[in-house]
């Protein structure tokens, strides 16, 4: 079988779990010292976050360069040395809001931009390097362990960082976050190094050696004439929209309603990216195939994935009505369920994405991501503001944004059992010359 070795797909494995070491520390943590230990609004951090997301619309940009150039790992290692120096600054800037707030501020957004521009040309160029490079036989399971080990970064870092950002401190904050950072992008250098020169890849169609290269718009009109990746598209849209709803009040949540310290709170975070990572793995045994066997369609986990993610939300926005809330069992069965439906769709994404045109591809299908991630991670912020306002409690405002968010992950399962997922070739890419504007 040509294509990489299962020790090739572990080793890019690794880059994805520097870059979740990376995000985890600014999507949650740096979220929560904003909310909790400095007492900000939430609409803060939703706006920050949302630059992180609002960049990775250039990811069809990034994509199709990353198609164009001739090499992916360039593109892999200066999108974590951006990723790392933007998750340094953002904890910077986060540290000086106590003192120098309007100076914190315009520091963060510096390093929340810096961490979206990384991220976007990392992990796509990651993507497209797994779609080129890995044999169409090994696509779906070989997606499903790069996200598995981007959970193991969650989980591992918040876990790890959590014992060390007790008692906090701001210069404790900026330490632990830039260490992290380093020992990340150092990571990925070393694991991404050799990879991609150690196996021819396929013919691509279009070789860039002939003629001129397709501009930008043709390429992206090329993939978005296809009416399956439009609707995955729209899916990837709603359920990301769902998935990230509660990313920036998960922790504030904890911490504000049930009293738990900085440490508690990011461990618990830890606990749900477990539950996560259990998710995909079981979804890689039953849904990819990865030992054999096969539970279900990739369609069937993305369905039954979303209804149980909003069943837990239910469950969740109950707990403070419960004398003794089992918070460890709901996050974890949160991450489990969410785990599930989001590794069955890169599964299917991988699947979809093997017919040329992998960085656009990818391109497209993250912007959607970053797009709903940027609305959801704010709106969810916002909604939890003002329902807190309006209801007059924290814990009244928090449940009333995870049963919203409940209801989008009922929307996103239906979208999601109307989706043709098997495996198919994708529509014909046109010759050259009428690709070429």
């Amino acid at each position: 079988m040509s294509g990489l070795s299962w020790t090739s797909i572990i080793r890019l494995g690794l880059v994805q779990t520097a870059l979740g070491a990376i995000i985890i520390m600014t999507t949650t943590t740096l979220n929560r010292v904003m909310v909790v230990e400095l007492a900000l609004p939430a609409t803060l951090p939703g706006l920050l976050v949302g630059i992180h997301h609002g960049v990775q619309m250039l990811r069809p940009r990034l994509g199709y360069g990353s198609d164009m150039g001739r090499r992916r790992t360039p593109w892999i290692i200066g999108g974590m040395a951006v990723l790392g120096a933007g998750g340094a600054v953002a904890a910077l800037g986060v540290a000086l809001m106590g003192s120098f707030f309007v100076l914190g501020v315009v520091v963060a957004a510096l390093g929340f931009f810096l961490v979206g521009l990384g991220s976007g040309a990392a992990g796509t160029s990651l993507l497209a390097l797994v779609a080129a490079k890995v044999a169409p036989q090994r696509r779906a399971p070989a997606a499903t362990i790069l996200w598995v080990m981007m959970i193991a970064g969650f989980a591992v870092t918040a876990t790890t960082a959590g014992r060390f950002l007790d008692p906090f401190s701001p210069e404790r904050l900026v330490a632990v976050t830039a260490v992290i950072s380093l020992i990340a992008v150092c990571i990925a250098t070393l694991a991404v190094r050799g990879v991609e020169n150690s196996v021819a890849a396929p013919p691509a169609p279009h070789a860039a050696a002939m003629g001129p290269k397709p501009s930008f718009r043709a390429v992206l009109g090329e993939v978005w004439s296809d009416a399956t990746a439009r609707r995955f598209t729209i899916f990837v849209f709603v359920s990301m929209l769902a998935y990230n709803l509660s990313d920036l009040i998960i922790e504030p949540f904890a911490g504000q309603v049930f009293g738990m310290t900085i440490g508690q709170s990011t461990t618990l975070a830890g606990l749900q990216n477990a539950g996560t990572l259990a998710g995909m793995i079981v979804m890689a045994i039953f849904g990819s195939g990865v030992l054999g066997a096969r539970l279900a369609s990739l369609r069937g986990w993305m369905v039954g994935g979303c209804i149980g993610s909003g069943a837990m939300l239910v469950v969740l926005s109950a707990t403070p009505e419960m004398a003794a809330p089992p918070l460890t069992l709901i996050y974890m069965g949160l991450g489990f369920a969410t785990g599930a439906f989001a590794a069955a769709a890169i599964a299917s994404m991988m699947q979809l994405a093997g017919a040329g045109r992998a960085g656009t591809r990818m391109g497209l299908w993250g912007a959607a991501q970053a797009i709903a991630f940027a609305i959801g991670g704010f709106a969810g912020a916002v909604l939890a503001d003002i329902a807190r306002a309006g209801l007059g409690s924290a814990a009244a405002g928090y449940g009333a944004v995870f049963l919203f968010q409940s209801a989008l992950f009922l929307v996103a399962a239906v979208l999601a059992a109307r989706l043709t997922v098997a495996p198919r070739p994708l529509f014909p890419i046109p010759p050259l010359k009428e690709a070429v504007t």
